[in-house]
C-alpha cells in the first residue's frame, strides 16, 4: 500500500463515497495524487487530491477548465464527478492509442478549438491553477502584454525561480519582454488547454483523443502547439503538427518560435520541482541573445593611446 492509497480513500469516504473499498495509485501526475478507483456497483472512478490544496478553489476550476473545453472547444473531457476543495473524480479514460490516425484526429480536435473559440481580449474571468502556482488571467487587449506580464515576468518572483537566474538572466527575460512583437507574430486569443504536455493528451474507451488536466485562457494558439511540441511527444505525433498546420494555415517559421513560447512553462516547472528536468537550462539557452555583451574596460595603455591621438608629425 502507498501513502497515495489512504489519502485517497480517506477523502473518498469523507465524500459520501464509503463504497470504495480500495485505490489503485495512478502514475503520471506531478502536483497532485491521484488513482484509480471502483464503487460496489462496478463503476470506476479516476481520483486526485492535494495533499494541502493550494487553494479552495483549485478543483473548481480544474472542472469548470474541462467543462469549458467540451462545451464551447469540441474537445472530449472526462464527467466531472465530483469537485471540492480535497478532492476531484473523474469518469475514467485510458491511455491514447500512439498511432498515426490518433494523432490525425488530435490534430482536427484541435484545429477546431483554436479556430472556433477566438476572443477580443487575453485572458480568462478568474484566475486558475497551473499544476501548485496560480495562474494569472487578468483581462488584457494585447496579447504581448498579456504574454510578457502574466505567463513570463509573473515567475521571476517565485523563491526557486529566482534561485536559479542570475540577474543577468532577469534582465535577459525583461528585453526579450520588450521585443515580443519583434519575435512572435501578432495572433487573436483563443480558448486555450494551457498545460498540453504529451501525458495530458488520453483517450476515450473508443480510441477518441480526450484531454485531462487544463488551464484555460484565451491566449495564443501556439501556447498549446509549443507545450507539446517540446515534451518529447511520440514520433507518431508527428503527423499531428504537419495536420493541424494545413487546418490552420500555419506559417512554416512556427518551429523557431517555439523556444520562446515555451519559456512559460519552462518557468513553471522551476517554480515547482526540483529537479527541474533541465528546464534553467533550457530557459538560459533561450535568454542567451538576449543577455547584454560585458562592457570591456579599456586598459590603463589603451587609455594613454587614445588621449595621445593618432598621428605623429
Amino acid at each position: 500500500m502507498t501513502e497515495a492509497t489512504p489519502l485517497l480513500l480517506a477523502r473518498l469516504h469523507a465524500a459520501g463515497l464509503t463504497d470504495v473499498g480500495a485505490v489503485e495509485p495512478a502514475a503520471g501526475g506531478l502536483a497532485a495524487t491521484a488513482g484509480l478507483a471502483r464503487r460496489a456497483d462496478g463503476t470506476p472512478l479516476f481520483v486526485k487530491a492535494f495533499g494541502e490544496p493550494p487553494a479552495d478553489d483549485a478543483f473548481a476550476a480544474e472542472a469548470e477548465g474541462l467543462a469549458v473545453l467540451r462545451e464551447k472547444g469540441g474537445v472530449v473531457t472526462p464527467d466531472v464527478l465530483l469537485a471540492e476543495r480535497d478532492l476531484l473524480v473523474l469518469s475514467v479514460l485510458r491511455p491514447r492509442p500512439d498511432t498515426k490516425a490518433f494523432w490525425e484526429e488530435c490534430a482536427h480536435a484541435f484545429a477546431r478549438l483554436h479556430t472556433a473559440t477566438r476572443h477580443d481580449r487575453f485572458g480568462w474571468h478568474r484566475d486558475n491553477w497551473l499544476g501548485r502556482r496560480r495562474q494569472v488571467n487578468t483581462w488584457t487587449d494585447d496579447g504581448f502584454e498579456f504574454f510578457a506580464r502574466h505567463r513570463l515576468l509573473r515567475w521571476l518572483e517565485e523563491p526557486r525561480v529566482r534561485a536559479a537566474l542570475d540577474a543577468a538572466d532577469r534582465r535577459a527575460l525583461e528585453r526579450l519582454c520588450d521585443r515580443l512583437p519583434e519575435l512572435l507574430p501578432e495572433r487573436p486569443a483563443c480558448l486555450t488547454h494551457g498545460d498540453l504536455w504529451a501525458q495530458n493528451v488520453m483517450a476515450t474507451p473508443d480510441g477518441r483523443p480526450a484531454l485531462i488536466d487544463p488551464a484555460v485562457s484565451y491566449t495564443w494558439a501556439e501556447v498549446d502547439l509549443a507545450h507539446l511540441w517540446t515534451t518529447a511527444p511520440p514520433p507518431e505525433a508527428r503527423v499531428f503538427f504537419e495536420m493541424y498546420a494545413e487546418l490552420t494555415g500555419l506559417d512554416d517559421g512556427w518551429r523557431e518560435r517555439m523556444p520562446v513560447l515555451q519559456l512559460r512553462q519552462h518557468l513553471a516547472v522551476i517554480a515547482q520541482f526540483e529537479p527541474d528536468w533541465g528546464a534553467a537550462d533550457q530557459v538560459r539557452a533561450t535568454l542567451a541573445p538576449f543577455r547584454l555583451a560585458p562592457v570591456r574596460r579599456p586598459t590603463r595603455n589603451a587609455g594613454r593611446r587614445a588621449a595621445g591621438g593618432g598621428q605623429r608629425t
